[in-house]
């Protein structure tokens, strides 16, 4: 699908959660539609931590269809003969916004001088774009995952920037388990000598074998078990000749799963930096609304104006159905007018990527209403 790709530079320095700031962000973004004349049909979609501003349009690096595209786009839930499709790239990244890859004041990539950034700090750089672009109330933000926290973190910190919100497969903050899986991931990369403490720009080798490692354990998270049994099972690997599989009594991957997460692992490495990694975990970690809001998850919530919608999935463990349903209590404690509905769907966390038809009218009848 066509859209317009861009990169806009913040006016000001960028306050952070810790104490810093940065100067000359950059933030890319595609859109996809066009503005109404009183910019009342701005759609936000905000993307998980792999994810980039190629929602609905071929990736540049990969060659992949967009990792929406099968919700955005003319005559689909998002319909941008409708709306305008807003989607930034966080901070922190590496498909075109400021992070640890870009160059500093120095002229020297940042890589681990980047300042340690939060989900907040995201959502106020992508408030700083909506107001360059000139956008005072969004229809709707929308995001699954990681784009979900944002969406909750634009709720809760710019009460009226969004008339709706839609929120899937997400929580208000992540749990022990959570943290620990994102942990193992970071040591992987770390461990990685071609890490080099992250000063790896530039040189002939980068981390890439941490890295696989890292996205490896994080994808076992987003899948359910009746999903991996569905698809691999206990089933064998056919050999690279073409004989069926066997067990080589040696450390090949013999089984279709292993397969499976060792191609998932070394195709991230083509399109993903290892520091940014790195840091959009980090964010993800240090994620807490109530925290945030003095220990009470529905002060993040009081006063706001916003409709909200909340989704998860029954075979999701990742963020569970009783994730949204505190967000959904805490909503509730402040009269904010609220829907939820948990889908069934084998998936796991990954449903809202996925075909999901039920997904898709949830969706498309939020935006409707």
């Amino acid at each position: 699908m066509s859209h317009t790709p861009q990169t806009l530079a913040l006016p000001d320095p960028l306050p952070l959660d810790s104490g810093q700031s940065l100067d000359g962000v950059e933030i890319a973004f595609a859109t996809y539609g066009e503005l109404n004349p009183d910019r009342s049909n701005a759609v936000l979609v905000c993307h998980a931590l792999t994810g980039d501003q190629y929602v609905a349009s071929q990736h540049p690096v990969t060659g992949k269809p967009g990792w929406w595209e099968r919700m955005v786009g003319p005559g689909k839930p998002i319909d941008i003969a409708r709306f305008q499709v807003i989607c930034p790239n966080v901070i922190g990244s590496c498909l075109g916004s400021t992070g640890p890859g870009s160059a500093s004041p120095d002229g020297a990539p940042y890589a681990m001088r980047f300042p340690v950034i939060t989900i907040r700090d995201m959502v106020r750089a992508t408030v700083a774009l909506l107001d360059a672009l000139g956008i005072e109330r969004l229809h709707t933000v929308v995001g699954g995952s990681m784009g979900g926290m944002q969406a909750l973190s634009l709720a809760a910190n710019f009460p009226d920037c969004a008339e709706r919100v839609l929120a899937i497969a997400t929580t208000s903050r992540h749990s022990a388990q959570n943290i620990a899986f994102h942990e193992l991931g970071r040591q992987a990369i770390m461990a990685d000598p071609n890490w080099q403490g992250g000063n790896y720009y530039g040189g002939a080798n980068a981390p890439d074998a941490g890295l696989a490692v890292a996205r490896m354990a994080a994808h076992i998270t987003y899948l359910s078990e009746e999903g991996l049994t569905e698809k691999f099972g206990r089933r064998l690997q056919d050999r690279p000749d073409g004989t069926p599989g066997a067990r080589t009594f040696g450390f090949d991957a013999d089984f279709q799963v292993e397969s499976y997460l060792r191609y998932q692992g070394s195709g991230f490495t083509r399109r993903f930096d290892a520091n940014s990694y790195l840091y959009i975990t980090r964010a993800m970690d240090y994620f807490d609304l109530a925290e945030e809001h003095g220990g009470l998850l529905a002060e993040a919530f009081k006063g706001n104006s916003s409709r909200f919608c909340l989704v998860s999935f029954d075979t999701d463990w990742l963020y569970p159905t009783a994730e949204s349903r505190h967000v959904v209590h805490a909503l509730n404690a402040v009269g904010a007018p609220v829907s939820f509905v948990e889908l069934a769907a084998p998936y796991g966390h990954d449903s809202f990527l996925l075909d999901v038809p039920a997904l898709d009218r949830v969706v498309k009848g939020f935006l409707d209403g």
